[in-house]
């Protein structure tokens, strides 16, 4: 719970500022962090005595009861949209106790790589949630008339996995100090004896096949490898059991969902290129979502790596008041222990999903190849050139040409174009260079997927934002269709939105972008594609071009340029602030100033001199 004089300090500060301000603003008086800051705000959002403002990086005001007038200003925003983007998931204070969390637990990883350890920690905080759900399950079972908590159909039907009694965390627990415990294999049903990782190991394929529909293949089942320390797993069990995930069912699938996704996290910093093809940053994947707004409909990623487009969707709905049944989830991932992640990753939120696995890709056997999607989001692996086989000579995704056999990024382009609904739209993050190369004929099909008016707006992103590269990125919003349905017509413009200098160093060598960045870019997107009646109505101003970081373009502007879609070309340079100076003014001092460096570079040219001869 957090603290009410926590509580009392926010609305203190907030109603000397009037009843309103922007979350920055705020922010900076309370002297807060970010992460801090936000979970404080949401928790007084969900009481009701504070609501949200979506203008220019977010705001705050104090609800009617609260505010000086009575009343709620006009820049309230409806309900349903509530919050434009959250940083992090602490709705219920309890702050950091994911990052301690990894910290121990990192601790005891010893030499064990963390492409490795990462499968063994994972696995065991599964295991402990779904322990904790079904116990809670099980006394609530206890307390119904006519219910039996021996029965998996009961579970079943509350969305709480079926946990066999040798699978569960009291059985773990108790023997993870053993050297040596006896139990009965579950694959043969026969007595055996083993340590501590052969008992998790058995616990894994106990609940796979209690649970076969939902994680047939899905556990890791290598406890009991040799090289893997049994001590380190024992004081991992002990580590994980004093972390209580009970309570209300819901606030302890978000506790461990959070705990999961900030392992994720710090795996993929650990191994850094790797852990790129398996994670994509949150503050990048809440662009995308707070974008593209996904509230009902199909949602698909064709190169889903361990689910983070499908959990922040999910997050979106809920922060908007929204059914998590309006919305169905899809996915298809080439590499089978990133699709085990992924499949655990939804699981543990409660996320139904078809995510499909082969080894071949979404290029060669495409596992929904009949099925179009209302949403598309993707972080592709960027300029990937080992894609190409001769079958794909010919095939009807390439529409708008034949992608280079040796750069897959317009093939992953095209592909999304083609299973996009109607009225679909996308969002798919990709590397700089498909916004301008000229090389192997991309020039060629970006300028027919201008021309088909398919960009519906470019995003320029600063740099360090992935672990797995610094190639500079952007992000491409697609449509099937832009013309006026439910929004603006807007058939023959893209928006361009220059967003480099945005975001700021969490470390020496990344960057995210913070709550109110991602509101920034979302409600400038918004702003423009929506009608202007329904853009007042939503409290934002009406769209309007701004140097140096937004501009509506037309097709014509785009031609004129070649086709390029690099945003910089188009929002030009951010007004400078007049200081009264003159132009002769200025330029004498710069002359001036010039002449003296001058002066002073022949002066240490003459010491230069002067010292060599010194030396003969």
């Amino acid at each position: 719970m957090i603290d009410q004089a926590i509580k009392d300090r926010f609305l203190e500060a907030l109603t000397e500022l009037g009843g309103s301000a922007g979350n920055v603003r705020l922010r900076e008086i309370l002297e807060w962090e970010e992460d801090h800051y936000v979970s404080i705000k949401e928790a007084l959002v969900e009481s009701g005595l504070i609501l949200t403002g979506r203008g220019r990086g977010g705001s705050v005001l104090l609800a009617s009861g609260e505010a000086k007038a009575g009343k709620t200003p006009a820049s309230a925003p409806k309900p349903k949209k509530a919050k434009a983007a959250k940083s992090n998931g602490n709705a219920g204070g309890d702050l950091g106790f994911e990052a301690d969390l990894f910290k121990a637990a990192d601790k005891l990883r010893g030499n064990l790589e963390p492409s490795e350890y990462k499968h063994v920690a994972l696995g065991l905080i599964f295991l402990k949630y779904i322990s904790e759900a079904f116990e809670a399950q099980y006394a609530r079972l206890q307390e119904e008339d006519y219910a039996d908590p021996e029965d998996p159909e009961e579970y079943l039907a509350a969305n709480v996995f079926w946990v066999p009694p040798e699978a569960r965390w009291a059985h773990l627990q108790a023997n993870a100090k053993r050297p040596e415990i006896s139990f009965v294999d579950v694959a043969t049903g026969r007595d055996k004896k083993g340590d501590i990782g052969g008992l998790i190991d058995n616990a894994m394929e106990a609940i796979e096949q209690a649970n076969i529909k939902v994680l047939k293949d899905v556990l890791p089942k290598a406890y009991s490898r040799p090289q893997l320390d049994k001590t380190m797993l024992g004081e991992l069990i002990d580590l994980f059991s004093n972390v209580d995930m009970r309570g209300d069912h819901g606030q302890a699938r978000d506790r461990l969902g959070r705990a999961y996704e900030y392992f994720i996290s710090q795996f993929a910093g650990a191994e850094g290129r790797r852990g790129g093809e398996f994670y994509t940053p949150r503050s990048v994947v809440q662009t995308i979502v707070e974008m593209l707004e996904p509230t009902q409909g199909r949602v698909y990623d064709p190169c889903c790596g361990s689910g983070g487009m499908f959990v922040q969707s999910e997050r979106f709905i809920e922060s908007h008041q929204g059914r998590r049944s309006d919305i169905a989830i899809y996915g298809q991932e080439r590499n089978h222990t990133t699709w085990r992640l992924c499949r655990m990753n939804l699981a543990v939120r409660g996320i139904d999903a078809d995510i499909r696995w082969n080894n071949e890709g979404s290029f060669l056997r495409d596992e929904f190849a009949q099925t179009k999607f209302d949403f598309v989001m993707a972080n592709p692996p960027f300029n990937i050139s080992d894609w190409w086989q001769p079958q794909l000579e010919g095939d009807a995704r390439w529409t708008h040409g034949t992608p280079p056999q040796g750069n897959a990024n317009f093939a992953w382009l095209q592909h999304i174009i083609h299973h996009l609904a109607p009225r679909g739209t996308a969002g798919v993050v990709l590397a700089n260079g498909s916004m301008s190369s000229q090389q192997s004929g991309e020039g060629e099909i970006r300028k027919a997927l201008i021309e088909a008016d398919h960009v519906d707006c470019m995003v320029a992103l600063p740099g360090q934002l992935f672990y797995s590269t610094q190639i500079p990125a952007c992000l491409w919003f697609l449509a099937r269709d832009k013309s006026a349905n439910g929004l603006r017509e807007r058939r023959g413009e893209i928006l361009f939105i220059d967003a480099r200098k945005l975001g700021h160093l969490v470390d020496r060598t990344r960057r995210e972008f913070s709550s109110e960045d991602i509101a920034l870019i979302a409600d400038t997107y918004h702003r423009w594609r929506g009608k202007p009646e329904a853009v007042e109505a939503a409290g934002l101003e009406r769209y309007a071009d701004e140097p140096g970081f937004c501009r509506s373009a037309t097709l014509e502007e785009v031609r004129g340029h070649g086709h390029v879609l690099t945003p910089g070309r188009y929002v030009g340079a951010a007004d400078v602030e007049d200081d009264g100076v003159s132009f002769d003014e200025r330029f004498g001092a710069l002359r001036t100033k010039l002449a003296q460096q001058f002066e002073s570079g022949r002066e240490i040219e003459k010491r230069i001199v002067a010292a060599m001869d010194g030396i003969r």
